[in-house]
């Protein structure tokens, strides 16, 4: 995926002295996108003006409705699959089309504008491309919604069109999403209804997502297949490194490791995690190593995600294989058929928990905050954590 942002084309100065404001995106080359906003080189700063320019509140809120508009058109693309095949000329026109028609958005806001407006304060890709999903269902079930008519029954009737073809939790996110637009536009005084009052978003508990020990040890005692060894370690990786992001792991930098410790910022939440590498982990980092990223994966994909859904895919495929006659086809009987990245971290949790481990350990392991996710968060010494993780490692391979 491009990365876009708000930048001054100061290519060519127009008659007041002022520069073209622009979006900039990367595809296969560079993009530039007229908003049709102008500002001095002195106002502009950091991707946005400042106050010496006239009107720069109002010019700042249409900028970041329009990249809004551009980074939600632009996951919209990626998801479909039309990105891929589209080259810069028509990627182009497609993009500017969808800043030109924003502007009607003006004339009446309803509640997309407030959703837009709400997402254009978001920065992680993938909490854009959620809310995304939600705006698209919304104008599928209902292109006109607007506060009035969302009402208690409204959203009734919303998840039970919902609930005919999603699950539980898929559909809940949904109007999560739309709780938090209506939190959103109240906090801004644009409106006082709230039809969330008394209606609860229901939630399935999902199945169990971790291994045992001895799962665990099965998985990494197997002899896979060659293309999937390399996924399997991204998975042991993962684990070893408490069950980190696997966003954030694919996309650290050779500098986030420092001293012996992996430090950076939670995609998720944007909290500052520091992580001891132990030695069965940074042999791992030093076989993958990358040029500029931590890990080579980055050096041959462009988006992490891709990534990701190899490996998952792998994963899944791990376990006896036989083959119908010479080059017939393969018949799989995968070990763990529901596995994913994401177990890395359920495992490291479970197997903690199986040795004791006290839960504020745990969570404070786990990145966790205070509030739904624990009952009890301490602010930890980094001891306590690098502790835990050596004993559960102990516990794996001991």
């Amino acid at each position: 995926m491009a990365n876009e942002k708000i930048i001054l084309d100061k290519r060519r100065a127009k008659a007041d002295g002022s520069f073209p404001v622009k979006i900039y995106l990367r595809h296969r080359r560079e993009i530039m996108l007229a908003t049709g906003i102008d500002a001095r080189d002195e106002n502009f700063v950091n991707g946005s003006l400042a106050r010496g320019e006239r009107d720069y509140k109002s010019k700042n809120s249409r900028l970041s409705m329009l990249l809004s508009s551009v980074v939600r058109e632009m996951v919209s693309l990626e998801a479909s699959g039309a990105l891929s095949g589209m080259d810069d000329k028509a990627l182009k026109k497609r993009l500017s089309l969808i800043i030109d028609g924003s502007g009607e958005m003006e004339e009446k806001r309803n509640f997309l504008t407030y959703l837009d407006e709400f997402v254009s304060l978001k920065t992680n890709k993938g909490t854009i491309a959620c809310y995304t999903t939600t705006r698209n269902k919304l104008l599928e079930f209902d292109p006109d919604c607007d506060f009035e008519t969302m009402d208690r029954k409204w959203i009734a009737s919303f998840e039970k069109w919902m609930a005919s073809n999603m699950k539980i939790n898929a559909y809940s996110i949904h109007l999560r999403n739309i709780r938090a637009v209506f939190n959103y536009a109240i906090d801004e005084g644009y409106t006082n209804l709230y039809p969330f009052r008394k209606y609860r978003i229901k939630k399935e508990e999902t199945r169990k997502r971790s291994l045992s020990v001895e799962q665990l040890r099965r998985l990494l005692d197997f002899p896979c297949e060659e293309y999937q060894v390399k996924y399997r370690d991204m998975f042991l990786l993962d684990f070893l490194l408490i069950g980190m992001n696997i966003g954030n792991l694919l996309t650290l930098k050779r500098e986030n490791l420092v001293n012996g410790r992996l430090e950076y910022y939670r995609n998720k939440t944007n909290k500052l995690i520091s992580v001891k590498v132990e030695p069965e982990a940074m042999a791992i980092i030093e076989r993958y190593a990358g040029r500029d990223y931590l890990l080579d994966v980055m050096d041959t994909y462009s988006d992490y995600r891709y990534f990701v859904k190899r490996m998952n895919n792998a994963l899944k495929d791990i376990g006896e294989t036989t083959r119908s006659g010479l080059g017939g086809k393969k018949s799989r009987k995968p070990l763990f058929p529901d596995i994913s990245s994401y177990w890395a971290r359920h495992t490291w949790a479970t197997l903690a928990a199986e040795l004791d481990i006290p839960k504020e350990t745990i969570s404070a392991a786990l990145s966790h905050s205070e509030g739904d996710t624990t009952s009890i968060y301490i602010r930890f010494n980094y001891k306590k954590v690098d502790e835990a993780n050596r004993k559960v490692i102990d516990y794996v391979f001991k």
